[in-house]
């Protein structure tokens, strides 16, 4: 497996995207935060983190479960381990984050999730993708609003963003 980026450019990766929200949304009013389980949790507690350490703002973060969403779920085995926002979503700016954006599958089971969602908490004025991650191969027409890192890989190759709460180690990683 070969190091895209370690610990150090992960974490300055992550730090610029947080700072990409607040600019982006003019301020963090009305801002949410919603981690795509598994990685996108991590990445979406970071990016909390880092808005509370520099805008002095705790945004609510939400944990997303795509699992009953997917296309491919016959083909699998998914485990639900539950999705849990609680907080209104009505009106708000939604931030979708993950780890890698790849086919835009992950994206449109996710926006699915959400929309059923916003069926019972309020429909969200505006929903946001945030990715660390974009290595292309698109089969879908999704595009992330926040990227940390643009990897072109070709179609057999994988990224893996790797967290110490879930992997034991910080980074991304490039292997075949």
């Amino acid at each position: 497996m070969k190091e895209i980026l370690d610990a150090s450019a992960l974490d300055r990766a992550l730090r610029r995207l947080a700072h990409e929200v607040a600019e982006k949304n003019d301020g963090l009013d009305g801002v949410v935060l919603v981690g795509i389980r598994t990685r996108g949790v991590c990445v979406a507690k970071r990016i909390q983190n880092y808005i509370a350490a520099s805008e002095g703002v705790t945004l609510p973060l939400g944990i997303l479960d795509i699992t009953l969403y997917r296309d491919d779920i016959l083909s699998c085995d998914a485990v639900v381990k539950g999705t849990r926002i609680d907080f209104e979503t009505k009106g708000k700016t939604l931030v979708l984050c993950d780890d890698v954006l790849f086919t835009g599958r992950t994206v449109r089971a996710a926006i699915s999730a959400v929309m059923a969602l916003c069926s019972t908490m309020g429909r969200a004025k505006k929903i946001q993708l945030l990715e660390v991650v974009d290595r292309g191969h698109r089969e879908l027409p999704f595009r992330a609003d926040f990227i940390g890192k643009n990897i072109p890989t070709s179609k057999k190759e994988k990224v893996f963003v790797r967290f110490t709460e879930t992997d034991g180690e910080e980074g991304v990683f490039l292997s075949e």
